[in-house]
């Protein structure tokens, strides 16, 4: 498999991973732009750009964009995150011309008719009253604003209601003319792919673009807090998040390997304690993220209101045990499942596309995939004792939804977490 990455003139990027043996390619626009490049008025904008982008441009309707891309047997999608913001398209070798075509109409020739704009901001308010109708995902999104409080960083890619009920065709313009810059855009594309072939067409459609204005982005400091929100739910829902590298901080993976340890599958330590050994749960898991400056390490389970107590304090009980009896064989199998997980992923065109697009952001180069198993294979037993003990003091925060009156607060969590 190759790797090969051209720069146009204009800072516009095109990065391919040729996959012989493949009949079909992933190909998409990653732009390094999202949730935390917003401004307060903004706050959910470019989720509702990324929504826009499919209702119409000066060459095709939205059911004309459906069509092209369905009509061959492939299909086409986009999202949002803190950082980026993508669109992409999975097809048959033929038609790679095709999908570059209909994405590089969508970002370079969207309408935003006023009625598309109020027909999409239904859907919108919709998919926000849904997630607030689900407590193991709206929770994710209150611990990240107590993460990092009346930061860009923490505020929720959706949007409160409030801003999208106002969002205009003057708004959305204006977020394009700041943040999508050909500078800030990186076409990848991996599967049967020709390098060359999608240059030149790529070369056609944005090489004209001049650069967008330079930008600034807020840093995230993650400061930690407590939400508390109290509701007649059958499950109290519970959310633990500490401070943790960046993706290029030196201990990144050993923070990995840490979560997965602690709660990457059923044989870490939080699954066996807590759903095996006492039965508290149904479902508990750890993950660490990690991001441009900031990163975090999360601890999620659901229970009853009744057990919430026995559930938090054995938690914290594990989390402290962890710094001074990790042993060997638990780093051994984390590695192992970080590895297959990581390489297992990468058997198709998709994520090979999008790994090497935003390794690409990250790095401004694609290390091989070596490098990456190489740190992961370097974290040693003693490295994750360490990483525990330095977790315990770390900023945290809390987040807690249902039953969740007589549950104990950050403070005590804090206070038991140092003892």
């Amino acid at each position: 498999m190759t790797v090969r990455l051209t720069t146009l003139p204009n800072g516009f990027r095109i990065v391919t991973e040729d996959m012989p043996g493949l009949k079909s390619a992933s190909v998409g626009v990653w732009v390094t732009a999202g949730g935390r490049h917003e401004r307060a008025e903004q706050n959910g904008i470019a989720h509702f750009l990324e929504h826009m982008a499919f209702k119409g441009t000066a060459r095709r309707t939205s059911l004309q964009i459906a069509e092209a891309i369905e009509d061959v047997g492939g299909y086409i999608n986009a999202y949002t995150s803190r950082e980026m913001t993508a669109y992409y398209a999975r097809v048959l070798e033929d038609d790679v011309p095709l999908a570059l075509d209909v994405i590089g109409d969508i970002l370079l020739n969207p309408v935003f008719d006023p009625r598309e704009i109020e027909v999409e901001r239904g859907v919108i308010l919709q998919e926000i009253g849904q997630a607030l109708d689900t407590p193991d995902d709206i929770i994710f999104d209150w611990l990240h604003e107590v993460s990092y409080p009346d930061q860009p960083f923490g505020r929720t890619i959706l949007g409160p209601e409030e801003r999208v009920a106002k969002f205009t065709r003057d708004d959305l313009c204006g977020f394009v003319a700041e943040h999508y810059g050909p500078e800030k855009m990186i076409l990848a594309a991996a599967g049967a792919v020709d390098h060359d072939a999608i240059v030149a067409q790529a070369t056609e459609l944005f090489g004209g673009r001049a650069r967008g204005p330079a930008q600034t982005i807020a840093p995230a400091d993650f400061i930690g807090g407590e939400c508390r929100r109290a509701k007649t739910l059958e499950q109290a829902h519970f959310a633990l998040s500490f401070a943790a590298p960046d993706y290029r901080a030196p201990d990144v993976y050993t923070a990995q390997v840490y979560a997965m340890a602690m709660g990457g599958g059923m044989s870490s330590r939080l699954f066996q304690k807590i759903r095996e050994e006492r039965g508290l749960c149904y479902t508990i898991f750890a993950q660490a993220g990690a991001y441009e400056d900031t990163g975090q390490v999360t601890i999620y389970s659901g229970t009853s209101g009744a057990e919430l107590g026995d559930l938090t304090g054995l938690t914290i009980d594990e989390l402290k045990r962890a710094a001074d009896d990790m042993t060997t064989a638990e780093v051994d199998r984390a590695r192992a499942q970080m590895k297959a997980g990581m390489l297992m992923g990468l058997e198709n065109p998709s994520s090979r596309c999008e790994r090497i697009a935003r390794l690409l952001a990250i790095w401004g180069r694609v290390p091989e995939l070596e490098e990456a198993v190489e740190k992961i294979d370097a974290v040693t037993a003693e490295d994750v004792c360490a990483y525990a003990g330095r977790l315990l003091s770390a900023p945290t925060a809390m987040a807690l939804y249902g039953p969740v009156d007589a549950a104990p607060g950050l403070e005590a969590i804090r206070q038991r977490l140092v003892a």
